[in-house]
């Protein structure tokens, strides 16, 4: 898999998740120097290229002459992220995805579940964004820390965490909650849906409670990001005050 762009492969290279760096020929050396002092910390090696074979590779121009190759992501289970946060002696918190799909969208997702405290993102297998190196250069590094699961049905998984406990609350811009009002320190799997239609009906369904996040805008919702960003900083914040 591989990732471009000088902030986001410094990120990779500082980070340690970087195997390979690529810079293309008639690069600044004041350009590349930090890159190289990471590239040099981390133990990667780097390549020297014509710019031409990085057009022709990625099959884009807007790679600013840097190129990382990162390990493939690794998929995980319900059981790793439940691990995750017995080891941090915290209750469950998962963010659901229903039928995210642009690459861009889940990749920011898993950057704010990550640094917010999540045990773990789920995706179902039909109608959302693939792992993809533009997840991967969204999450900025985030998807080597996070368990990153996929489950066959939506619907099918939400009732197996119920079943174990876990309560379910859904992002809803319609008959919703605060997110004040709600209780935050349980077992819990935040559902976000599609910037365009919302969560599923059976998705819907599954929620033990809906939750919308007050605006005093003009514009009818948020990016699906950022509404994750917020509940997931609700979530944190109803924790620590529990």
């Amino acid at each position: 898999m591989w990732i471009y762009g000088r902030r986001a492969v410094l990120e990779a290279l500082q980070e340690g998740t970087a195997q390979r760096l690529m810079l293309a020929h008639g690069l600044q050396p004041s350009a590349t120097k930090a890159l190289e002092q990471a590239a040099k910390q981390a133990g990667v090696d780097v390549e020297r290229v014509p710019r031409h074979q990085l057009d022709r590779s990625l099959g884009t121009t807007s790679h600013q002459g840097v190129v990382a190759e990162l390990p493939e992501v690794t998929l995980s289970r319900l059981e790793d992220a439940q691990a995750l946060a017995q080891k941090r002696d915290e209750p469950l918190l998962l963010v659901v995805l229903d039928q995210i799909q642009d690459p861009r969208n889940y990749g920011a997702i898993v950057r704010a579940a990550e640094v917010l405290g999540a045990h773990g993102v789920v995706t179902d297998d039909r109608n959302s964004a693939p792992i993809t190196a533009v997840v991967v250069k969204a999450a900025a590094g985030a998807t080597a820390h996070l368990p990153l699961i996929r489950v066959t049905n939506l619907v099918r998984f939400l009732k197996q965490i119920k079943d174990e406990g876990a309560w379910v609350y859904g992002a809803d811009a319609g008959d919703a909650v605060a997110p004040g009002q709600l209780d935050w320190d349980r077992p819990l799997a935040i559902v976000i849906g599609s910037e365009g239609h919302g969560m599923r009906r059976l998705v819907g369904e599954q929620c033990d409670a809906k939750v919308h996040i007050p605006s005093s805008g003009q514009v009818a919702s948020l990016n699906a990001s950022v509404a994750a960003g917020i509940l997931l900083y609700a979530a944190q914040e109803g924790r620590r005050g529990a």
